[in-house]
């Protein structure tokens, strides 16, 4: 059978685990030969072998992208590798909830750093690809956080609503290349991402949440970025909001 992704190169970042690792299996499933980069070698390398025994193409390229450098050098080595790049799913993200007073501001670098320069980093290398190629696909991964503020999530708001806007804008400056650019916006999802709270009560408060109701699968929204990506290319999905059926905002 013929995927949907077939010939198409994908590039997935922070794909060791959670929806990263997902949407590389299921992007490798519709046939796309996908570049997973992350920072965790072993788990990387564990999400490769899993791609390729299934029949997939897969390449582990070990990258922060917190680093420009890095971030610049996982487009090139992507490109290098297979000729083209198709799609770009911006996806590494880190949350570290808690009330503004108590909070400690090395939290807001990082999630400043990875949640938006990161995504502004390999964005920015991958235009010059898609601009030659006259078509391309960017999926920013924001949440339901990009859209309503949260006491106790006042920065990863930030963050978030920052990347919903350079999304936009970023979709006004490139159309008429052909290129197209996906927001997804998950609410609460069953991932690790909560393992690096490290403000107690707001721990407490998200796992609370998190128990009240059936939670998304990282699968869910991997779904979602398979169907965004794989429509014809006259067609752009520019916003996808996806929340647990039972989450109320």
């Amino acid at each position: 059978m013929v995927g949907k992704l077939d010939g198409k190169v994908a590039i997935i970042t922070g794909a060791s685990s959670g929806i990263g690792k997902a949407t590389a299996i299921a992007l490798a499933a519709e046939g796309a030969k996908v570049v997973i980069a992350a920072r965790r070698v072993e788990r990387l390398e564990a999400v490769a072998k899993y791609i390729t025994d299934n029949g997939g193409q897969a390449l582990p390229v070990i990258a922060d992208i917190t680093d420009e450098a890095q971030a610049k050098n996982l487009i090139q080595k992507a490109n290098a590798e297979f000729g083209r790049v198709d799609i770009l799913v911006n996806n590494a993200g880190i949350s570290f909830p808690g009330r503004i007073e108590n909070a400690d501001p090395a939290n807001w670098r990082k999630m400043i750093d990875i949640n938006v320069l990161g995504l502004m980093y390999t964005t920015h290398s991958v235009l010059p690809i898609f601009k030659v190629q006259k078509s391309g696909h960017i999926v920013n991964i924001s949440s339901v956080a990009g859209r309503i503020a949260r006491a106790g999530m006042a920065v990863y708001n930030v963050t978030k609503w920052g990347v919903n806007a350079f999304s936009e804008a970023l979709r006004q400056e490139v159309y008429q290349d052909n290129i197209r650019v996906t927001i997804i916006e998950p609410g609460l999802v069953e991932t690790e991402i909560d393992q690096h709270i490290t403000d107690v009560v707001a721990k407490q408060e998200i796992e609370a949440r998190r128990k009240a109701i059936t939670p998304l699968q990282s699968e869910d929204i991997a779904a979602a970025i398979v169907y965004a990506v794989s429509q014809p290319q006259h067609v752009n999905v520019n916003e996808i909001l996806i929340r647990p059926t039972q989450q109320d905002r």
